[in-house]
């Protein structure tokens, strides 16, 4: 069961993160839903947690199927046009040095995103993001755990980008002060500029439309959907309707059905070492001798 607190906060484990990207995802329509998430989870996910410099992984798989109300209908502010997506990946650094390991060793990685991606946009984080409140308990959870997690994202639109950008955060602030909102996590990336395609992965589509290109993300957690109905009802969040009227020019939601970590500080998990569904059946049997120092350097040398 989910150990969600009132009174704790773990929002400042996320603060090593100096450095971040947050990546959307869109799945080849030919790969069926979850042959994509099982090659994304399994294969493609330890490829990427093995790169040098990597202080931060987490998956967030989207949900298509997802509910009529993920975020309320605003007079003004327009739905993203033809905005469908698979996914959210946070990939995050400690240092720029890091960073630059990093990224010197991922063609080996870009290579494999044609397998299952028909298109990646990677929004540059170079202050990384904020995390405002997280009343969740576990740091590297590899599963659904039951929790209503929505991914909404902004558009400036046709509003001032500065001011956008300073709203977008008092908004986020605002959220967090409410009980029934277990996390806030804001990512506030660089303007995206389609003649510098990030990320370089061959065979996958790297461009956005121009409302896409200033965007900001908003991770929300609530404990039921009821819950997050409740709280858009509530006195505290219609207070701030015209201001999202006077900032905001496009908004898009995604329910995610999955949260996967990879690696968080520097340290690769289960998920990481393993794939995350070998994770979970690791840990559902108690199979501790899977992840012994002796087991994990057979796994990684080929050698006891």
């Amino acid at each position: 069961m989910t150990k969600i607190s009132i009174t704790d906060d773990y929002a400042e484990r996320d603060a090593s993160i100096a450095i971040n990207s947050y990546t959307t995802v869109l799945r080849r329509p030919s790969v069926p839903h979850e042959v994509f998430a099982t090659y994304w989870r399994d294969v493609h996910g330890p490829l990427c947690s093995r790169i040098p410099g990597l202080g931060w992984y987490v998956q967030n798989h989207f949900d298509r199927e997802q509910d009529a109300h993920l975020w309320p209908a605003i007079d003004g502010i327009a739905p993203f046009d033809d905005y469908v997506l698979d996914g959210g990946v946070e990939i995050g650094f400690a240092t720029q040095a890091d960073q630059d390991a990093f990224d010197d060793a991922c063609p080996i990685l870009f290579a494999d995103e044609q397998n299952m991606f028909a298109a990646t946009i990677a929004y540059a984080l170079p202050t990384g993001s904020t995390t405002f409140v997280d009343r969740v308990a576990d740091p590297i959870p590899n599963e659904d755990d039951g929790l209503d997690r929505i991914h909404v994202h902004f558009g400036a639109g046709k509003t001032d980008p500065a001011r956008f950008a300073t709203f977008m955060h008092r908004f986020a602030d605002t959220l967090a002060g409410d009980l029934a909102v277990l996390k806030v996590r804001l990512h506030q990336p660089d303007r995206y500029d389609n003649a510098n395609p990030a990320p370089p992965a061959p065979n996958v589509g790297h461009e956005v439309p121009p409302e896409r290109a200033q965007v900001a993300i908003l991770e929300l957690a609530f404990e039921t959907p009821l819950t997050r109905r409740q709280f858009f009802a509530s006195a505290l969040f219609q207070n701030t309707i015209e201001d999202q009227k006077a900032h905001i020019g496009y908004v898009a939601a995604f329910a995610v059905s999955g949260v996967y970590t990879y690696v968080r500080d520097k340290t690769l998990t289960t998920a990481g070492l393993r794939g995350s569904r070998p994770a979970q059946l690791i840990e559902r049997l108690g199979a501790a001798n899977q992840i012994a120092a002796d087991a994990k350097t057979l796994l990684f040398t080929g050698a006891l």
